[in-house]
């Protein structure tokens, strides 16, 4: 744990010594709090739903541009093989880099926290809404950096591996929404639902913490973090 935990203490500190990570939290908050407020008044209807149903769309433009960097700029640099050849598991350098970035998106989430105030200021929100929808946003959040961060450590490129990670997020989003499952039938479309990311988030995000649900979005998250091992352990077998 000691290992995860200073590799994880090295990663969280370089994000809030770099300028791309306040104009990440700006440009967040600003987008989130636009796109709410501007649907929130047209509804009249005191609920955070409408910021949680737009939160997918906003992680797939800002999350890829915070996991890219994660492995691709170490390939880049060339200070990849030094960190590597430390005392350290494979697996726990790919945990310790993954919990920094989520944990750079829990900060991030947590300064919304002022809106979900607002709107309790207001009118009566659902707390328990309010609560699951914030689970499922941590959940969907660490779901796309972990595919992010396996994306980027298969390339030295970080604008390589932003698109491909917004190309594949975007597809895990798009398959689960009705207009792409209406034309669909039969056993298909029910792989096809089971495997979007929106589908279980949707569920989460308005306000049932299903267990099946937040099963899916784990796993989700520890197969691409075990594919990332797997990519770093390939070095063995060059």
């Amino acid at each position: 744990m000691s290992n995860i935990l200073t590799l994880f203490k090295k990663e969280l500190r370089s994000y809030f010594n770099s300028p791309i990570a306040y104009i990440f939290i700006i440009v967040f908050l600003v987008i989130t709090n636009w796109m709410f407020f501007g649907r929130f008044f047209l509804v009249g209807e005191v609920t955070m739903r409408p910021f949680f149903d737009v939160l997918p769309w906003i992680f797939l433009i800002l999350l890829p541009a915070l996991s890219m960097r994660v492995w691709a700029e170490e390939k880049r640099s060339g200070s990849m093989e030094l960190l590597l050849t430390l005392p350290i598991q494979d697996w726990q350098a790919v945990a310790g880099k993954f919990l920094a970035v989520v944990t750079f998106l829990l900060f991030a989430l947590l300064l919304t926290l002022s809106t979900t105030l607002t709107v309790f200021a207001l009118g009566e929100a659902d707390g328990g809404e309010i609560i699951s929808g914030y689970v499922g946003a941590v959940l969907f959040g660490g779901a796309a950096l972990a595919f992010g961060s396996f994306l980027s450590s298969l390339t030295k490129n970080q604008i390589v591996a932003f698109l491909i990670t917004a190309v594949g997020l975007f597809a895990f989003i798009i398959i689960g929404q009705d207009y792409v499952l209406i034309p669909v039938s039969g056993i298909f479309a029910s792989i096809v639902h089971f495997l979007s990311l929106s589908s279980h988030y949707n569920v989460i995000a308005r306000g049932l913490l299903d267990m099946g649900d937040i099963v899916y979005l784990l796993g989700f998250i520890f197969f691409f973090l075990f594919l990332n091992t797997k990519v770093l352990q390939s070095r063995y077998y060059k």
